[in-house]
């Protein structure tokens, strides 16, 4: 068929490919001519996907797409000799020969030409064409704006964007910059060049984008197959509490239970009645608690006079901490034990939990029912949390903590060790290896897992507490 004959040895085709392709990585034009007219374009096409070998145990990965990408990989990497040597052995081009010379006019600017080979492409649908087009022809259009070519430009934009048919509003808009050219300019001024031309280089990769993957393969390709493969593995791990970069290409992810704080390090037992409520900070460094006994503790001992204090909270700045008291009063404090607001009223109501919203601005509380049914005797809360916040964490009344992937909703573990009913939970945002849990028996459990070395600390009402090895 002329141009780039197929039987031809597969270093010559390997030299005249990697010749064209020197042009789509970095931008610039070559100097020297490529082989072969418009009318030989099609004498290289890739393999027919009809009858392609395929690898895997599976059956499903097409061979000419799997090193096609590997291909792409390789280039795309730097490795330009590892990629010609791929080509030669395999003999699957990365692109067919009318995309390399589709390539390299529109990086040359032969825009007539390149528009010509977009249609010999091979593409089936119609409006990709119409579209390609019209982001080639754009570019010629505001390049002869550029050279101070107005009539041409305007011959342009009449006898081959307008006839396109397709995104008048944008026709509209070119049309302008032929009446006030000051108007497409990025600071207003006339003598700077038009701001909405785009580099060649630019428009290539719109291109790129805009035509179908078998023809022009989308950059990246063989890192997100991989990230999408690593994030199915980590999904599917239940046990999952790592950090990404922990994972490793070489084996299929798997988590052991060793990844879940299901082992108690330390039991807090200041508190000398029900413990309700208790939630870390949101820099992971300090815990606060409430209980029956009347009594909030941070890990120095903040006391308000009541009926128990039901519910507390950090403020996302960490400076405050507020709490919801059973004699229908929500109080605000600072860190050095001093009361800063304390509401209480006919607009406030009995307590059941409290939040507050990310900014600051609201507090959100929640009441018990007032109805004339059964009311069940605990209020237990959950929480999320581990990495990601893959894992919800809940008491519960029979005196254990229970814990279960969020995704797979599957229960991973249940924790023994409170004797009473374990009223509320709290993972730690900082460490996803801690886990507080807050109890009727009196005593607030920190969680953690076997393989961390952890420096335990006596239990005392007056100080910061340190747990799982975090401050």
């Amino acid at each position: 068929m002329g141009g780039v004959d197929d039987n031809e040895p597969a270093l010559k085709r390997l030299k005249l490919a990697s010749g064209r392709l020197t042009g789509l990585s970095n931008g610039s034009s070559l100097t020297e001519p490529i082989v072969g007219s418009s009318r030989d374009l099609m004498a290289r096409p890739l393999q027919s996907e009809g009858d392609e070998e395929v690898l895997g145990s599976k059956g499903v990965i097409k061979r000419v797409e799997f090193v096609r990408i590997i291909a792409k990989a390789l280039y795309s990497l730097g490795y330009k000799k590892s990629y010609a040597r791929l080509e030669e052995e395999s003999g699957i081009p990365l692109y067919s020969s009318s995309v390399d010379v589709f390539t390299q006019q529109i990086l040359d600017g032969s825009w007539d030409e390149s528009v010509a080979t977009l249609h010999k492409i091979g593409l089936k649908d119609e409006s990709i064409v119409k579209s390609a087009s019209f982001l080639i022809l754009e570019q010629k259009f505001f390049e002869l704006l550029d050279g101070d070519k107005i009539m041409e430009a305007l011959k342009t934009l009449r006898t081959e964007i307008t006839p396109l048919s397709i995104n008048n509003c944008r026709v509209r808009e070119l049309s302008s910059c032929i009446v006030f050219p000051t108007h497409c300019d990025s600071d207003g001024s006339s003598n700077q060049g038009y701001g909405r031309t785009k580099s060649r280089t630019k428009l290539l990769e719109e291109l790129q984008k805009l035509l179908p993957p078998r023809v022009i393969i989308p950059e990246n390709r063989l890192e997100h197959l991989v990230e999408q493969a690593l994030t199915l593995q980590k999904d599917a791990c239940i046990f999952h509490n790592l950090l990404d970069k922990e994972m490793s290409l070489y084996s299929d992810h798997q988590c052991g239970r060793d990844q879940i704080p299901s082992r108690t390090l330390q039991i807090l037992e200041a508190h000398s009645d029900e413990v309700w409520f208790l939630q870390c900070s949101h820099n992971g460094k300090y815990l606060a608690s409430s209980s029956n006994d009347q009594s909030a503790i941070i890990w120095e001992v903040y006391e308000k006079v009541g009926r128990g204090l039901v519910s507390c909270g950090w403020f996302p700045d960490g400076k405050w901490i507020f709490s919801g008291i059973n004699d229908k009063s929500i109080c605000m404090w600072e860190l050095d034990v001093k009361e800063v607001e304390c509401w209480k009223g006919q607009r406030t109501l009995k307590i059941s939990d409290l939040e507050i919203t990310s900014d600051g601005k609201q507090i959100i509380s929640l009441l018990p029912h007032t109805r004339a049914i059964s009311v069940p005797r605990f209020v237990i809360r959950s929480c999320f949390g581990g990495h990601e916040q893959a894992f919800i964490a809940s008491g519960s009344e029979d005196s254990q903590i229970y814990l279960w992937h969020r995704a797979s909703r599957e229960l991973v573990e249940a924790l023994p060790g409170h004797s009473g009913a374990v009223n509320c939970v709290s993972w730690n945002p900082a460490n996803p290896h801690m886990l507080a849990s807050a109890s009727d028996d009196r005593t607030i459990r920190i969680w953690g897992v076997n393989a961390l070395q952890v420096k335990h600390k006596s239990a005392h009402c007056n100080g910061i507490h340190y747990c799982n090895g975090g401050s």
